[in-house]
């Protein structure tokens, strides 16, 4: 190729390079406090486009309480098939005080999760300076492990039933129901995720968490499961833990973990008990994730009415849920960025508790904001 064509292709390329990206994310931000939290979250992703020549376009949705209590409407068929446009969905808070608790958690929520097939459960558990964990004497290189929860099975599946319902002689049942390949997708998804941590300096340490003792069919789907892909990925080391002696470890040792998977029932539970030793709701965040579909992020605290529209809620976990939606899609310069800001932010607050920050909610996203600019 002659210098001259050399020179125009550089161009090209270089022009190519400066191109803006761009991003359509739908915004849910649903009820109470959960406008609050999205708006400093979208205020902190503004700063990263700004940064980074990236143009987000939100688009936001009304599906919560208040179209509920309007309409009788939680989230149709034909709305679900307009979330299947984007990569990424971006919540705020499911969970109206006029609402019967379920209603909307099961035809918002699980709907989302279940119609979309997000089978990942994606929920980091990171300690960040200046964040008191209840946990004597570990710091922050001592919890930073991320748990794979899988996410459409189990006994949220919605097998069982009830008969002789109001006597005394009723019965309930709720069905733990797994079939391989779902199993095997999660576990699949996981060890990637271990060999990604590996990559970037973390130990590459998978632990599967269950109740293989009791649960013998289940437990004994997972674990077979488990040691035949293990097979696919020799750089992972492995581990088994029965979910109790997993709560106990993650309390007395959470420096032990970096990766663990498990089902749906128990992933809901530890990561709970996850959440608390990073901080509280406040700063927990997680992903409903379909690789190859579309993926919701979102805090994991609730709504939390009696704070609405006071400024004082804490938006670091709907920001924190904003940087794991710049990994999913592939922006992980400006999350890594965003973490950084995060981390900042942490050493300024005097506690994450609502109205106890020092802060506004709006300031902190200001400053998260100005740190990004600035840094």
């Amino acid at each position: 190729m002659a210098a001259k064509d050399l020179a125009k292709e550089s161009a090209k390329n270089f022009e190519k390079n400066l191109e803006q990206k761009k991003y359509s994310i739908a915004v849910l931000p649903g009820d109470g406090t959960g406008p609050e939290v999205v708006r400093e979250g979208i205020k902190v992703l503004n700063a990263i486009g700004k940064k980074y020549n990236i143009k987000f376009e939100f688009n936001e949705y009304d599906f919560g309480g208040e179209r509920f209590l309007k309409t009788g409407k939680t989230i149709t068929d034909e709305d679900i098939e307009e979330l299947k446009k984007y990569k990424a969905i971006y919540l705020g808070a499911i969970g109206h005080p006029d609402v019967t608790p379920g209603i909307l958690e099961v035809g918002i929520l699980l709907k989302i999760r279940f119609s979309l097939d997000q089978y990942i459960n994606l929920r980091p558990v990171k300690l960040y300076p200046n964040v008191e964990t209840p946990l004597k004497d570990k710091k922050p290189e001592d919890i930073d492990f991320i748990v794979v929860r899988e996410n459409t099975g189990c006994l949220y599946s919605g097998h069982g039933g009830v008969t002789r319902k109001n006597t005394k002689y009723e019965v309930a049942t709720q069905v733990m129901v797994y079939d391989r390949q779902m199993v095997d997708r999660c576990l699949d998804f996981a060890f990637n995720l271990a060999m990604q941590r590996k990559a970037n300096g973390k130990p590459g340490k998978l632990t599967l968490v269950h109740k293989t003792n009791v649960l013998t069919f289940v437990g004994d789907l997972w674990y077979r499961a488990f040691m035949e892909t293990k097979d696919k990925y020799p750089q992972v080391q492995t581990d088994y833990n029965h979910v109790d002696a997993c709560c106990m470890w993650m309390v007395k040792n959470p420096e032990w973990y970096d990766v663990i998977v498990t089902s749906n029932m128990f992933g809901d539970i530890i990561t709970d008990l996850g959440a608390m030793i990073q901080g509280g709701m406040g700063i927990a965040a997680g992903g409903n994730i379909n690789p190859i579909g579309t993926s919701m992020f979102e805090p994991i605290g609730g709504s939390a009415p009696k704070y609405t529209g006071l400024n004082v809620i804490n938006p670091l976990a709907a920001i924190e849920a904003a940087r794991m939606m710049l990994e999913y899609i592939g922006e992980t310069g400006p999350a890594l960025k965003l973490q950084q800001g995060v981390a900042f932010a942490c050493t300024k607050l005097k506690s994450l508790s609502a109205g106890k920050m020092g802060y506004s909610t709006s300031e902190v996203g200001d400053l998260i904001s100005e740190y990004i600019l600035g840094n």
